[in-house]
């Protein structure tokens, strides 16, 4: 079934994602592109300090709420990542970490149509996600799906030349992108310092 739905979603990407993020690429300036990924990075960062939060990381609790608070005041509402020209790190955190860090194991390996790559855990953890971030909270539903999926758009143009790349030199896109995914997520809830065995989970 997974490989059936990555199929699925590639043919949805290659229709629809990759010529319009490569449309995005070539009309809009490297500034404005940007621009727009530092807007939706700090409205993520609303979020990844709420999680932050719930898994007991002071510091990166404190660094993120310094973040937000500097790029949306002196970073005309986010479109400039002074923080981290500042110093102050980015941590990425959501619920599904949130809920790896207090013990709930990923489960298994699934492909979520459009969505892609995720784990069991991940898929329970996505409504919550959506339900606390800044963009699942405006009132006004156009504006809400116009700026997701101008998100959705922005992020794939940064992974179009990835994409490529992937295409032409894994042996079996499938496997190679579930071995990475797993290894990505489960870096996350360690904080990029996993235990060697799975008892960990």
């Amino acid at each position: 079934m997974n490989r059936g739905i990555t199929r699925f979603n590639d043919t949805v990407d290659e229709a629809v994602l990759v010529p319009v993020a490569t449309a995005y690429q070539r009309v809009l300036p490297s500034m404005v592109r940007t621009g727009v990924g530092n807007f939706f990075g700090n409205l993520g960062d609303v979020w990844s300090f709420v999680n932050s939060v719930a898994q007991l990381k002071l510091q990166n609790s404190a660094e993120t709420f310094m973040r937000v608070n500097v790029n949306t005041l002196f970073g005309l509402g986010g479109l400039l990542d002074i923080a981290t020209e500042a110093g102050i790190d980015r941590h990425d955190e959501d619920f599904g970490q949130t809920l790896g860090r207090w013990g709930v194991g990923a489960g298994p390996y699934v492909v979520l149509p459009v969505f892609g790559p995720s784990t069991l855990r991940d898929t329970a953890a996505l409504p919550v996600d959506r339900a606390g971030s800044v963009l699942g909270n405006m009132n006004d539903v156009a504006w809400r799906n116009s700026l997701s999926f101008l998100e959705a758009v922005d992020t794939r143009a940064k992974y179009l030349r990835a994409g490529r790349l992937l295409d032409d030199a894994a042996l079996d896109k499938y496997t190679f992108t579930r071995d990475a995914f797993l290894q990505h997520r489960r870096n996350d809830v360690y904080d990029g310092n996993p235990p060697d065995d799975e008892g960990g989970k």
